[in-house]
């Protein structure tokens, strides 16, 4: 038990270090909001004091000397004008303080958000294969947002409260040390509970977080799949099983809920035990004479204040170990390796390159001990139109993944140009292959920004590739020409004109090699015929490959290439295949019998 609480307080202090250097980049104001908390905790601390010292100038009690050569009115005047100097002190640099503080968590927020999405944004799509969704949008979210409580009301405000609670200490063994000692006391059985009921809460609270995950992972699938959901009738199942989650997250709520109240009752508890302490212990002093009437009342409020910031630890103790679990979930992000990473000098392509592609012995598989491809060694030629064909599985959609290089050959190379695709940036190697896929993504937005996708290409810029594609005339006819809004997905535009806006986007950048994923497959016919025009004219000169779901569209390309089970087993032009009467014949004549294969 011992070592793993080492272990986690070992991992608490590595999370506060990446915590620090966050905050070390507005150290300025950071360090001003700490200035700021020494005259806070002297303000608070002398306040029992100066009431305790008005007391006894009223009840004739000893008071220092000071007081002593003042007439009781004046002596009252002058406590009462230094209480009111204190009050106002606390109220003043409170304000400019707590600003200070909040200010620096916001932006060191920002600042972890920022890296966060940066981060993720460059993580391989094998990662998103394996983490849903809803689990990403939780980090992005509430964690960082959790992060920003820790430092705008956790961390510092520790500070203030360890101060305050010092600055107590020393204000009540200069007025009595029995009672000071007495009051001391009682916060070691209270700290004890306090650790104990925090540890409680750290492990409820990131279970509730992981049930957060798995309920944000449940509402953007069925939003994402709402006509699914209802073509089959799956609103009561689906309900029933978000039902499920939304119980297990408000049970595990719970649990936090019940031990932040139960630290907040200790404290309550102590708090009245230390007051009947303070009077039991006090008044017997008082009876003696041992104890002026005036710091009974000091410590009566000592014992009431001397909880106050034992209260604000306990809150922000709970705020910061919520805080550490997000950081925890964040940092399992943040270690995720990005394995495709650009080469410290990237080489360049050739600047005449012709687009000529190399597979040399590839294998590849997206978990280990399964192929999808297999020993691949083929080479496709400049300006050279070839396809990819087999059943489903074969292999065709990793092939382009390859090509682009979101995912990376465990075997082998690809070879661009003379160039192995792992010497390349990232950046030029997917403008030098323009990928257009089945089903377009489009973003909020417009039209227009929706082709250039945030790069300098001008509105003239894109108007010509528009005419180019025979699309510009239905652009202007929209209500807004090419600044026309675009919903999230392109909801508001059919599937025909996302795919004709996808065309636009790969063309304007004027790619090499050009990838098809049956790029036509899901346009009307009187749409499909448009976009075949401008597609010869878009592929002339360049290398094409494209995945053909429908062999009737390949007839006349240069080659087709024909894989099973991750192996390339067949390859020729459409006549040279259906004369060899393998695989290809097969798959073309169940298609022209009317068995469409995927």
């Amino acid at each position: 038990m011992a070592a793993g609480e080492a272990t986690i307080r070992r991992q608490d202090w590595q999370l506060w270090q990446k915590l620090g250097h966050y905050a070390l980049h507005h150290r300025q104001l950071l360090i001003l909001a700490i200035v700021l908390l020494l005259p806070l905790a002297l303000a608070g601390a002398v306040q029992p004091v100066l009431i305790g010292q008005a007391i006894s100038l009223i009840r004739r009690e000893p008071v220092p000397q000071f007081l002593q050569q003042l007439p009781l009115h004046q002596g009252l005047q002058l406590v009462i004008g230094l209480l009111l100097m204190t009050i106002l002190l606390r109220l003043g640099l409170q304000g400019v303080q707590s600003y200070l503080v909040q200010k620096v968590g916001q932006h060191i927020t920002a600042d972890i958000r920022q890296d966060l999405f940066d981060h993720v944004l460059a993580l391989p799509m094998a990662y998103f294969d394996r983490t849903p969704v809803g689990k990403l949008i939780t980090r992005l979210t509430s964690d960082v947002e959790a992060l920003g409580d820790v430092f705008a009301t956790g961390a510092v405000g520790i500070l203030i409260d360890i101060l305050t609670l010092a600055a107590l200490a020393v204000m009540m063994f200069e007025q009595q040390w029995l009672l000071a000692l007495l009051l001391l006391a009682l916060l070691v059985p209270v700290t004890g509970l306090i650790t104990y009921f925090q540890a409680q809460f750290r492990q409820a609270n990131y279970q509730s977080r992981e049930e957060l995950s798995r309920l944000n992972t449940l509402i953007q699938e069925n939003i994402q799949g709402i006509n699914i959901v209802q073509i089959f009738g799956r609103e009561q199942y689906n309900a029933k099983s978000f039902r499920k989650v939304n119980q297990r997250y408000i049970k595990e709520v719970d649990k936090t809920i019940f031990h932040d109240a139960a630290i907040s009752a200790t404290l309550e508890w102590i708090a009245l035990v230390a007051i009947a302490g303070v009077l039991l212990v006090g008044g017997g002093l008082v009876v003696g004479e041992n104890l002026t009437f005036g710091v009974l009342a000091s410590f009566i409020l000592f014992a009431q204040r001397l909880f106050d910031p034992l209260r604000e630890l306990a809150e922000k103790f709970t705020l910061i170990q919520a805080g550490l679990i997000a950081v925890e979930r964040i940092q399992e992000i943040l270690e995720q390796p990005v394995s495709i990473q650009d080469p410290p000098q990237p080489l360049a392509l050739p600047a005449h390159g012709q687009g000529e592609i190399r597979f040399e012995r590839v294998s590849f598989g997206y978990k280990p001990g399964e192929w999808a491809l297999k020993n691949l060694d083929f080479v496709i030629h400049p300006g050279e139109k070839v396809a990819l064909v087999g059943p489903t599985g074969a292999g065709k959609s990793s092939i382009i993944r390859l090509l682009c290089r979101l995912y990376e050959p465990q075997v082998g190379r690809i070879v661009m140009d003379g160039v192995d695709i792992r010497y390349l940036a990232q950046r030029d190697l997917r403008r030098y292959v323009g990928v257009i896929l089945q089903e377009p993504f489009l973003f909020s937005g417009d039209i227009y920004s929706n082709i250039v996708l945030g790069e300098s290409y001008t509105l003239a810029d894109v108007e010509a590739v528009a005419q180019q594609l025979g699309i510009h005339e239905w652009i202007t006819t929209l209500p807004q020409g090419y600044y026309t809004p675009v919903r999230q997905r392109g909801s508001n535009l059919s599937t025909g004109q996302k795919q004709l806006i996808a065309f636009a986007r790969v063309a304007i950048r004027q790619p090499r090699i050009l990838v098809l994923d049956e790029a036509t497959a899901s346009l009307d016919v009187v749409t499909e015929a448009v976009l075949q025009k401008a597609l010869q004219t878009l592929i002339q000169g360049r290398t094409v490959v494209m995945i053909a779901h429908r062999l009737a569209t390949i007839r006349t390309v240069d080659r087709i290439l024909v894989l099973k089970a991750g192996q390339l087993v067949e390859s020729g032009s459409h006549q040279e295949l259906l004369a060899r009467q393998g695989l290809y014949a097969h798959l073309y004549q169940l298609q022209f019998q009317g068995l469409l294969l995927g």
